[in-house]
């Protein structure tokens, strides 16, 4: 039989879980969102875990088929823990996932590693954007940008995976945290990332001139939710307010990037996080900003896929 390795991880809108082997490299990207209530703009963590227990045992029963299908043994399992690598990182909705990561490992007699949800999304995103190989062993500049995180990091690959340094962060509301509310004010679903990028691509006039705020490789985006909303109250127009929200972004994120570069060198960029997965934003930052790395929406949205071949990289 052929070696496989299992991640999981239970974010708090997504049950992941993924089989990855060295040959092939990924078997299975499996996935269940958590379900959020119309007009609503998240869930409590109460919820988040009730929800992670109800799909976990699901996925747990479709990799298995995966596996007897592929005539694949599994030598460890690996899960998220923690949202990120800082002291006192905590989540309750991680718990769904090591509980059953445990209880995986001990029917399995195989060994269990353990990985934030942070570095789970950085390796995603090299293997996504085919950068594992050409970034793995060095240090480079990643941003992880979702509903809970504008995060720019300091990354140096070592024994555990890797060592992440906080650069730079939002100072208040999260770039995933202005899509959603500004999506759910204009009557999207949420999570509104993806429905936003397609009323944005519906515009075809002039957006008012984005002026963000950033300091160093520090960004305020408070703002932009009053901004975008103000805007569609004065014009009426969906689609051009989406587009504004989507060019706010981009213009913050390359202010960012520029001035980390100022001050650490030209260092290679990767770009995580489910807000990553958006085209426009990627191609506008693209145009920009040179020696970067996208990953498609499969593996810059929330995903197993990281923490599997994290395990599989420490069980060696």
């Amino acid at each position: 039989m052929k070696t496989a390795f299992v991640g999981i991880d239970t974010s708090n809108y997504t049950t992941s879980l993924a089989i990855v082997t060295k040959e092939a490299g990924v078997v299975a990207n499996l996935k269940a969102p958590l379900p959020v209530r119309a007009g609503e703009c998240g869930l409590r963590q109460s919820d988040a875990v009730f929800a992670h227990t109800k799909n976990l045992p699901e996925l747990l029963l479709r990799a298995g088929e995966i596996l007897c299908e592929n005539d694949l043994d599994v030598a460890a399992v690996g899960v998220s823990e923690k949202p990120r690598d800082v002291q006192g990182s905590y989540m309750p909705c991680f718990l769904s996932g090591v509980a059953a990561a445990k209880a995986f490992s001990v029917g399995a007699r195989v060994p269990l590693f353990s990985f934030s949800h942070q570095s789970g999304h950085i390796m995603a995103a090299l293997y996504g954007s085919g950068a594992r190989e050409t970034l793995r062993e060095k240090t480079f500049g990643a941003f992880h940008v979702s509903g809970g995180t504008t995060d720019l990091l300091l990354v140096t690959p070592d024994k555990d995976g890797f060592f992440v340094e906080e650069i730079g962060k939002s100072a208040d509301l999260h770039a995933g945290q202005a899509i959603d509310r500004v999506g759910v004010a204009l009557g999207l679903t949420f999570p509104c990332g993806p429905a936003l990028e397609e009323l944005a691509a519906k515009n075809d006039k002039p957006v008012p001139r984005p002026r963000v705020s950033v300091k160093g490789t520090t960004c305020h985006l408070s703002g932009l939710e009053n901004l975008a909303l103000d805007l569609f109250r004065k014009t009426g127009d969906a689609a051009m307010t989406a587009d504004f929200v989507l060019s706010f972004l981009s213009e913050t994120i390359v202010k960012m990037s520029e001035n980390f570069r100022a001050a650490n060198g030209a260092l290679p960029l990767l770009f995580a996080g489910g807000v990553m997965s958006n085209k426009k934003i990627a191609a506008a930052l693209g145009a920009r900003l040179a020696d970067c790395f996208f990953s498609p929406p499969a593996f810059s949205a929330d995903n197993a896929v990281g923490t599997a071949f994290l395990t599989l990289e420490k069980y060696h």
